[in-house]
């Protein structure tokens, strides 16, 4: 099978499983509209996400890498109407868009969105001593990976899950001489994921409408 077989399969899955959903593709139009990459979670990856937080039972949630808002609005919907959820922005126009489209999907009470340098915002949330999260999701720079992972340990409970997107880069995780230092970001963030005796980690492949990619899953000890 090719990509374009693993795109039906996705939409053959969202169709029957997913349906339609003006909120979340009135937030696709809009990072579009607003020059942002195409490089958001596919539906069923969002519902995912949904459900592993939802089943979870988080009640907060941090996500690193915001982009336009896609992966947080099925991140909020998870939550319940007392939950929070912090997500982090480097681009100052991405928030931008990313509150309008929070907005629109009726999430603002429950979302906050923090522009800067991930790692000066996350060093800034271990000074202050935040709350732990219950769930951390990273889908950022990958160079940055094993920094994010030592903060999200900082801003962990027990049990807390973590899930980082984008680690397989269409096999090239396997290749210590790669050229990309993206795939060097993921190589090591599974050398630290290893290394963490206070996490039980995993990653599966994945194919799809984002190609051949993949996600790491831990839950602190």
């Amino acid at each position: 099978m090719q990509a374009d077989d693993w795109r039906a399969v996705d939409d053959y899955i969202a169709e029957r499983l997913l349906g339609d959903d003006s909120v979340l593709d009135a937030a696709l139009a809009a990072n579009a509209a607003g020059g942002l990459p195409a490089i958001d979670v596919s539906p069923v990856q969002g519902k995912m996400l949904h459900l592993l937080a939802r089943g979870m039972g988080a009640r907060r949630i941090l996500e690193i890498g915001t982009l336009g808002g896609y992966s947080t609005i099925w991140l909020a919907r998870a939550l319940p109407a007392d939950g929070r959820l912090v997500t982090l922005e480097l681009e100052p126009r991405h928030a931008d868009v990313a509150r309008g489209n929070i907005a629109r999907a009726g999430l603002s009470d429950r979302v906050e969105v923090r522009v800067g340098a991930a790692n000066d915002t996350l060093q800034q949330m271990i000074a202050n001593k935040e709350e732990p999260f219950d769930f951390i999701f990273v889908d950022a720079d990958k160079e940055g990976y094993p920094a994010y992972l030592r903060a999200a340990l900082q801003l962990s409970r027990p049990g807390t899950m973590l899930v980082f997107d984008n680690v397989v880069r269409e096999g090239g995780v396997i290749d210590p001489d790669h050229a990309d230092p993206r795939v060097h970001g993921v190589r090591a963030l599974f050398e630290a994921l290893a290394a963490e005796p206070r996490l039980s980690a995993t990653a599966v492949q994945t194919v799809g409408a984002k190609k051949w990619d993949g996600f790491a899953l831990a839950i602190v000890a």
